[in-house]
């Protein structure tokens, strides 16, 4: 086949060809001349494909091919969008050999350069709104490869890509350019049949949220090694690539992997990933070596009587050790009076999540010690010491934000409200069990169905479903909106399942409890007055 002259005539003065489309609707090339565009930013098959063949068998082309021609070139290519059409117009013409399929209108576009084709199809096939996300963000990438080569630079930022694009009239963001990069460079090695498949912007932005709160918790649990991260989120990026992606399922395996590689349990991996991913900073206080108290020299007493090293046939059995009482001073820090134990609550400091411990885990076994001569004595300091053993308790196990201080009255906090019920969502039986019997021992030391109303609905939101609950006496809302387990499951539903760290800092914030009131009662105060 030959060319048609009066589009060869045209050629010499493209100007000519630049008018509106009805100018140039008598234009007509022969199909073999013209080739589909190689950049084409469709890779997948155009879903459209059997409507178009359908309506260009029954009625013909519908509107002109736009076409160009390269320099030195003899063959056209297509100029914006048509690559489906031209192809089924070259099918239909080899099945059919229909002379209506041999010549098709056309309309010319002088060349400028590679990138404007290149962006002429993303343009159009956008417009279509058919365009996979993947295939648009290859498009923008080989965009910048080309703009490289022609403005002869080194390398293109995203934001002078971002500024070509929307010269040459494609508007785009640099945050989507981003989100384009981690899809490319990123994730296609990884997960390309989900991506081939149709994923959007928004899973691709979750993959990447997802990554990048994963890594973050590996580094601060399981290693500051990123390669070893890198390994265990590409062999499971791979394991669940397919066309039914569940970015849940990669979720999850990463949550096994890091409470294996921490030796922790999945629910605490699983409670401060979800800190990272809401941007909350979980911080969990490690424990520190107990700092030191100002304390009165202990001297043993047997029946009221000193006893005397030297004289062993004085000493008794010993029934108890006088402890004239401690009070817990904060490293570095020492209170205005020494009489005066600090106020948690005054003190910006010790309210931040970076407080130092008041009550440090002892290298010793639990015994007898800690529940008789450790810690402070005066009811400010075991409020204050009882605040931050529940802070951080709630902390670790996604709850951190219901814990309120109440230095002058109660003790030493309340909570603000039942667990967030997307948290619960988040976790498995075990998980959610654990997650409620801890609040339930949480609300227990703080006596919140126990205390004087008058004491804590102040305290309360006005949106907290557990003032409602108070208030109304209403305790179906209350059982309603947190499990509530049967008591005899406590141990291994709770006590069991809790990490070293949560079980001591369980045992002393009961211990605590139990020091507020006997300190009131031995004093004859009204701890809610």
């Amino acid at each position: 086949m030959t060319g048609s002259p009066l589009l060869l005539g045209a050629l010499e003065s493209p100007p000519e060809f630049e008018g509106n489309l009805a100018a140039s609707r008598g234009l007509e090339v022969d199909i073999a001349r013209i080739q589909p565009y190689e950049h084409n930013p469709r890779h997948a098959p155009n879903p459209e494909y059997d409507r178009i063949r359908d309506s260009i068998r029954n009625q013909g082309l519908d509107q002109p091919l736009v076409i160009t021609q390269r320099p030195g070139a003899t063959e056209y290519i297509v100029h914006a969008g048509g690559n489906t059409r031209l192809l089924i117009l070259k099918k239909l013409f080899e099945e059919t050999g229909d002379s209506r399929y041999a010549r098709v209108p056309c309309l010319f576009r002088s060349w400028r350069r590679e990138s404007d084709v290149l962006l002429a199809h993303l343009r159009e096939n956008d417009l279509r709104g058919s365009l996979a996300f993947i295939d648009k963000a290859q498009a923008v990438f080989e965009t910048q490869r080309l703009l490289a080569e022609e403005l002869e630079l080194e390398e293109v930022t995203q934001r002078r890509l971002e500024t070509e694009l929307r010269k040459a009239g494609y508007r785009i963001s640099q945050g989507r350019i981003s989100q384009m990069e981690y899809a490319v460079f990123r994730l296609m090695p990884l997960i390309p049949l989900a991506l081939a498949q149709g994923m959007g912007r928004p899973q691709v932005e979750r993959i990447r949220n997802l990554e990048r709160a994963a890594a973050s918790v590996w580094r601060a649990r399981c290693s500051d090694d990123a390669a070893e991260f890198d390994d265990v989120f590409t062999v499971l990026c791979h394991r669940y690539d397919g066309p039914d992606w569940n970015t849940d399922l990669l979720r999850d395996a990463l949550e096994t992997e890091m409470a294996e590689a921490a030796e922790v349990s999945i629910h605490t991996i699983r409670v401060v990933l979800d800190a990272e991913l809401a941007g909350r900073g979980l911080v969990i206080p490690e424990i520190e070596p107990e700092p030191e108290c100002k304390t009165a020299p202990e001297t043993p007493q047997v029946n009221n009587r000193k006893q005397s090293a030297t004289d062993p046939e004085d000493v008794e059995e010993i029934d108890e050790y006088e402890n004239p009482g401690t009070e817990w001073v904060p490293p570095d820090r020492e209170p205005s009076d020494p009489h005066e134990p600090l106020d948690p609550a005054a003190d910006p400091d010790l309210l931040s999540d970076q407080l130092d411990p008041t009550y440090a885990e002892h290298p010793e076994p639990l015994g007898d010690a800690l529940l008789t001569d450790r810690g402070p004595s005066d009811l400010k300091s075991l409020r204050g010491r009882a605040w931050t053993l529940a802070t951080r308790l709630a902390q670790r196990n996604g709850m951190g934000e219901l814990v309120e201080p109440l230095p002058s009255k109660g003790l030493g906090f309340v909570l603000r409200d039942v667990p967030d019920p997307a948290l619960a969502e988040q976790l498995d039986e075990a998980g959610l069990s654990q997650l409620s019997m801890l609040w339930w021992q949480l609300a227990a030391c703080a006596e919140l169905t126990y205390a004087p109303l008058e004491s804590i609905l102040p305290i309360l939101p006005a949106d907290s479903i557990l003032r409602r609950a108070l208030e109304a006496q209403d305790g179906d809302l209350l059982f309603k909106s947190i499990w509530t387990l049967d008591p005899g499951h406590t141990g291994y539903r709770l006590w069991w399942p809790l990490n070293d760290r949560d079980w001591r800092d369980l045992i002393h914030l009961m211990d605590t409890y139990r020091r507020i009131r006997t300190t009131a009662a031995d004093t004859g105060i009204r701890i809610w007055e």
